[in-house]
């Protein structure tokens, strides 16, 4: 049996950081059921919405970040430069209409009126979230590949 010590000397960065997606992805959706986190319209910190369709795409993408980095450094950087662009631009939609593609709100509810500020404040994560998983998938893979 290979210990934790080994796996992490063998495990590239690019796998260790797919691991982080994951554990995030994960702790995002089990934060929604500690109670305090929740106000009484359930939102996340008074800000996100989160409904059953937000939990799975999260929880799925934690487990999609686990199986890539458990399988491979080319399923990890795939699963980076994939969930970046699909990510990154779901909160730039929603930056742009108030509502992203990923939950199907732009689709059932339409654009959404709300302040700026508001829009922003509620669309940062997956902008930044997307925006990192895009330098992970296309920059530092190379980097990395190129370093041997």
């Amino acid at each position: 049996m290979k210990s934790v010590n080994y796996l992490f000397k063998e495990m590239n960065l690019i796998q260790l950081y797919a691991w982080i997606y994951a554990a995030m992805f994960i702790f995002v959706v089990s934060l929604g059921y500690i109670p305090g986190f929740t106000n009484a319209d359930g939102q996340l910190f008074g800000l996100f919405r989160i409904d059953p369709i937000d939990d799975i795409l999260h929880l799925g993408s934690g487990i999609w970040a686990a199986l890539a980095a458990w399988t491979s450094v080319r399923a990890a950087t795939l699963y980076f430069k994939i969930f970046g662009i699909l990510y990154g631009l779901d909160g730039v939609v929603g930056f742009l209409l108030g509502q992203g593609y990923l939950d199907g709100g732009i689709f059932i509810y339409g654009p959404w009126p709300m302040d700026w500020l508001t829009k922003f404040a509620a669309n940062l994560p997956h902008i930044l979230i997307g925006g990192m998983a895009v330098v992970i998938g296309f920059w530092l893979s190379r980097k990395l590949a190129a370093q041997g």
